[in-house]
């Protein structure tokens, strides 16, 4: 689940509401293929040179790290690009769109939570896109949150917080409800 934070009213959303809105670029192939490459995509084609340069970084730290310790099922660049970036991507039209709907103002400075962040995903990846956006990553196992504080350093992304915990502690949802309201 994501929480965008606004100026409006506390509105939770569901990434599952977002998927299914979703257009599909290309089919989805029943058997991938063994040796997929690493295409440019229609959403990651829109990044600037530093941007694809920090998401290829993170592939390779993911690909990386997932050699120690469980942290995604895919073993392959080619797959990471293709299931993990490009759908951390595409759900950037739908939270623009879902902001300006229901705030009506610029979505420059969203804030958001990923919460059960695991990985990172979508959570770093919007933050590498959208680098006007505060992301929160909340995770409640600390050998993730070891993980997501490194691809944040070799990252060098100053726009995201790590905060350990579980969603249903409902002091974060507190705290984080001061700063600002929720959408």
């Amino acid at each position: 689940m994501m929480l965008l934070a606004s100026r409006c009213a506390l509105v939770p959303f569901s990434l599952g509401t977002f998927f299914k809105h979703l257009p599909r670029s290309k089919p989805i192939p029943i058997f991938p293929s063994k040796t997929l490459t690493i295409t440019a995509t229609i959403h990651f084609d829109a990044l600037d040179s530093r941007q694809k340069h920090q998401i290829h970084l993170y592939a390779d730290t993911l690909l990386d790290w997932n050699q120690r310790m469980n942290l995604t099922a895919v073993q392959e660049a080619g797959e990471v690009m293709e299931r993990h970036i490009e759908d951390s991507l595409a759900i950037i039209p739908p939270i623009t769109d879902s902001y300006l709907s229901n705030c009506g103002a610029s979505f420059g400075n969203i804030s958001l939570v990923d919460v059960g962040s695991g990985a990172g995903l979508p959570g770093l990846v919007l933050a590498i896109a959208c680098p006007d956006w505060k992301v929160t990553l909340m995770e409640s196992m600390s050998k993730r949150c070891v993980f997501l504080e490194h691809a944040v350093n070799h990252l060098g992304l100053s726009n995201v917080e790590i905060v350990r915990g579980r969603a249903e502690d409902r002091t974060w949802v507190r705290m984080f409800a001061t700063e600002k309201n929720m959408m």
